[in-house]
């Protein structure tokens, strides 16, 4: 008898899934070994170069919004050597205007200046804004991409490459979270004079009021930037710099959960860098999105998404969410207040601060962007 006459439907069926489960395992092991850890932190004190908190820093991970940071300060460059001017129009190409969210929509044919870019890309994380300045800049989104990839090798960024202006997926996009913290460090280096851009929260666009991302700078007591960064396959992402007493941090979370795990960590990073302790790795890693598959099929999903809007943060407090408390005897678990806003400590908004100290810092900066003209 032939032996696969021999087989039942049930069992050739079985093992044919079987068969293409372990291939389809073997192409993941492939295709991860050639891309990213998954999760990593960093915080550093420029004044020293020390670093207070690393885990998995060298490892690539995709930067998603965060390649901004780069747009930025090739922006800032060429607002430095007269290059650009603050009001000055760019024109919006089609390949602008088709940019995936989030953006400002901006239309083809439009001109739009480059203190909206600028603003839109900080706030929003605008696509189209950050397209429409590297055409201006490069000639093309991918010439520009050269240049990124140019000054990413002056500033030491030996781990990084950018294959677009906006972190859009794409595999070729990717980055480390000690490459990160040393753009973060010398945009406010090498450009002070455009510094207060990253505090800005909100801007009115052409008649919009358009809410920035970075939500944990409501809550951490000195932080005054950077950039947040989104998408499914890199997991939430930021980059942030907070005072404390004239003391300044620079900080880069790659790989959240969640924006509300991402910024929990972020806050715990600063509050243990601030007290010259090391985060443990284990709240890093509690914090990550995890799973491997989960990453490998996010990074082929052929869906362009970036920067989602972020849900609001709720935690009350700047450490790691500890595991739930399960009473028993001779132990009793704390109340938890309900959401009325009436509980200690909340702000009028109804939110908490995250940080336990009183930590001085720049006051956030509103800056309207012209509402008459380009309508």
């Amino acid at each position: 008898m032939n032996i696969v006459q021999s087989i039942q439907p049930r069992q050739l069926l079985g093992r044919l899934l079987g068969l293409f489960a372990a291939m389809f395992v073997i192409g993941l092991a492939g295709f991860s070994a050639v891309a990213h850890a998954g999760y990593a932190a960093i915080v550093i004190d420029p004044a020293t170069g020390e670093v207070l908190s690393n885990v998995n820093a060298d490892e690539q991970n995709y930067p998603a919004s965060l390649t901004k940071m780069m747009t930025l300060y090739l922006t800032f460059q060429a607002l430095q050597s007269g290059k650009l001017k603050v009001d000055q129009d760019l024109s919006v190409s089609t390949w602008a205007a088709s940019r995936a969210p989030t953006k400002l929509g901006l239309r083809a044919g439009q001109t739009v200046s480059v203190n909206d870019c600028i603003l839109g890309m900080v706030t929003k994380s605008a696509n189209d804004a950050a397209t429409v300045v590297a055409e201006s800049l490069g000639g093309s989104e991918g010439h520009f991409a050269d240049m990124m990839n140019a000054q990413a090798q002056l500033l030491g960024m030996s781990s990084s490459h950018f294959a677009n202006a906006n972190g859009l997926p794409d595999p070729d996009n990717k980055s480390t979270a000690r490459d990160l913290a040393k753009l973060a460090m010398a945009l406010y280096h090498d450009f002070p004079q455009y510094s207060h851009y990253f505090s800005t929260k909100e801007f009115v666009f052409r008649g919009q009021l358009i809410r920035g991302h970075n939500n944990l700078m409501d809550r951490y007591p000195g932080m005054d930037g950077l950039k947040t960064g989104f998408t499914d396959a890199s997991g939430f992402n930021l980059a942030s710099t907070a005072v404390h007493d004239g003391h300044r941090l620079f900080a880069v979370v790659l790989g959240g959960r969640s924006a509300r795990a991402r910024d929990n960590l972020m806050a715990r990073l600063l509050d243990d860098g601030f007290d010259h302790r090391p985060t443990p790795d284990a709240l890093v890693a509690q914090a990550s999105m995890g799973g491997t598959t989960r990453r490998v099929l996010a990074a082929l999903s052929p869906i362009e998404t970036a920067d989602a809007e972020d849900a609001p943060v709720t935690h009350r407090r700047a450490h790691a969410a500890a595991p739930a408390c399960k009473p028993h005897r001779g132990r009793s678990c704390p109340q938890v207040a309900k959401s009325s806003g009436k509980a200690k400590g909340k702000s009028k908004q109804g939110t908490t601060r995250l940080a336990h100290r009183d930590r001085k810092g720049k006051k956030p900066v509103m800056l309207a962007a012209s509402q008459d003209k380009h309508e």
